[in-house]
């Protein structure tokens, strides 16, 4: 049997790029979580015929964001909650318009970068063919470094598959999708990533015995 050590993406970008949580980012990631389990489990829902209203998505996204802030201890003034869920409101809406809707979630995929140690990877949606998508609800312009660490992670994850970052501004409405591809990383950019990942892993990473991981493997190989 085989051990190796093992972390998730957010993992390496959280190494990479450490900071602490404010008071607004509790409310932007319980906003967050909202909108991207809303998004998924309608996603879902539509890919097997089923047709949820939008009322009773809008309701998932409200539980979500009203759990979040309540494990967060973080009560938000009744107010401001509106403010949040007319914004949610926004990119479900556009969500819907957009080709992402009906499109599936990918199994994670085990991005082994030595025999040592590996990361999972699992962007928001694929077509399942040629092309994956990493949903934001807000437009990260200029693609922030820990974004395109994260991107990349899946990029060398999901070989040969287009990266696009899904931007849906919910803070300008009325939100659109902008649809933006990420180029794909050069062989230096790659072998960064691929050493980042390898520190984090041996570091910390949780212990997993290969032969026993459920999931697809990929193995690293330089100028793929």
């Amino acid at each position: 049997m085989t051990t190796i050590r093992v972390v998730a993406a957010h993992d390496v970008v959280a190494a990479a790029f450490p900071r602490p949580v404010t008071e607004a980012d509790e409310v932007g990631l319980a906003t967050g979580k909202a909108i991207d389990g809303a998004v998924a489990q309608w996603s879902h829902a539509a890919s097997t015929g089923a047709r949820p209203t939008m009322t009773a998505v809008r309701r998932w996204a409200e539980e979500t964001l009203d759990e979040e802030l309540r494990d967060a201890h973080h009560p938000i003034a009744p107010a401001e909650r509106d403010r949040i869920l007319t914004e949610v409101a926004g990119v479900l809406s556009a969500f819907r318009k957009s080709e992402l809707y009906g499109l599936p979630r990918p199994r994670s995929r085990l991005l082994l970068v030595t025999e040592a140690c590996g990361v999972y990877a699992q962007p928001d949606f694929w077509n399942r063919t040629d092309r994956f998508y990493e949903m934001k609800s807000y437009r990260p312009t200029p693609i922030p470094p820990a974004i395109q660490l994260q991107v990349r992670l899946f990029q060398l994850a999901f070989p040969r598959f287009e990266a696009i970052l899904a931007c849906f501004d919910r803070h300008h409405p009325p939100v659109t999708a902008e649809l933006v591809p990420v180029p794909a990383p050069t062989p230096a950019e790659a072998r960064a990533a691929v050493d980042l990942v390898a520190q984090v892993a041996l570091a910390s990473g949780r212990e997993r015995v290969l032969e026993y991981i459920d999931a697809p493997i990929v193995r690293y190989t330089p100028g793929t």
